[in-house]
């Protein structure tokens, strides 16, 4: 995972890629692929899309359910 430092800054790691996700996230729930779709303008590649979902995930901020298929944002 990227974190911001002296070479890469807030905008290139993966705190300041959390956002996007989120704020979609936050609208309503979708599946990984939709989520991907909506934010890919965001990331290099898809693994920094990945780091950012284990991401969020450490921090308890979204869940996905294997019922429904969907990530969900968790206030």
């Amino acid at each position: 995972m990227l974190f911001p430092n002296k070479i890469i800054n807030y905008e290139e790691s993966v705190l300041g890629k959390i956002v996007p996700v989120l704020t979609e996230l936050k609208k309503h729930d979708m599946t990984i692929i939709e989520l991907f779709i909506k934010t890919e303008k965001q990331f290099v590649d898809v693994f920094e899309f990945i780091n950012v979902l284990d991401c969020l995930f450490a921090l308890q901020k979204i869940n996905y359910s294997n019922k429904e298929g969907v990530l969900h944002y968790v206030a």
